[in-house]
């Protein structure tokens, strides 16, 4: 596919099969004939791309003003008639947030407080916005959207906070998750890892493999969870 913007993650199909990644091998395995996807923190929308390629709908969120109007670019030069997307947030509760990000790291905006605060300190130069922020709960509900078959979510830190805020998607219709993890610190990365199992395994989501390794990841394994990205599939 056709795309406008920096480098990023690249589909099996654009880049040589001996260059393949854990990672890219497992999205294309992924069968998503008929299905639809929600790409939760879709950059420029290299993701959003390689799932409209698939998928029968893919409807995705990017909060930042520039990096949303280039998704839209990138979207229209492909002409892409399977996406919807959305210029906010998605959180735990409606309301707004500050999100920063380091000019020279684009793809790295994030607006969990912890992170902002750590750039805005080290980093005189770091781009703030305020954005919007909502429950993706509210969003399917109030826009009348379809329920997603794979949410993957990918908003630098703050993963829990919007899990937090789809608890009737997660009860009624059990989609599949991508969870990329994030943290401001070591320390604070398996302090959210730690958290998001937790909630996984409150919300019957029993099998979670560690992409990048190839295992299963029990309550325990945090050491291992808190790098990558997690597969969840809910189950007995």
């Amino acid at each position: 596919m056709k795309r406008k913007g920096g480098l990023g993650f690249l589909p099996a199909a654009l880049i040589p099969k001996e260059q393949n990644q854990a990672e890219l091998d497992f999205l294309e395995s992924l069968d998503l004939t008929d299905r639809v996807v929600y790409d939760i923190g879709a950059f420029q929308g290299v993701m959003t791309l390689f799932f409209a390629r698939k998928a029968k709908a893919v409807v995705t969120y990017e909060a930042h003003p520039a990096k949303f109007k280039r998704l839209l670019e990138n979207i229209n030069l492909n002409q892409l008639q399977n996406v919807t997307a959305f210029n906010r947030g998605i959180g735990e509760c409606q309301g707004e947030v500050l999100l920063a990000c380091n000019p020279l790291m684009p793809g790295a905006a994030s607006g969990d407080p912890q992170i902002v605060g750590q750039l805005r300190t080290s980093l005189p130069e770091a781009e703030v916005v305020k954005i919007g922020v909502f429950p993706l709960d509210y969003e399917i509900e109030r826009r009348h959207l379809p329920a997603p078959d794979l949410v993957k979510i990918d908003i630098e830190g703050m993963e829990l906070s919007a899990l937090q805020g789809m608890p009737n998607l997660l009860k009624s219709h059990l989609p599949r998750l991508y969870l990329e993890m994030h943290g401001a610190t070591e320390n604070d990365k398996e302090q959210k890892a730690a958290a998001i199992l937790d909630f996984l395994a409150r919300s019957a989501y029993r099998s979670i493999l560690h992409v990048e390794s190839g295992r299963a990841i029990t309550p325990s394994a945090i050491s291992i969870a808190r790098e990558g990205h997690l597969f969840c599939v809910a189950g007995p």
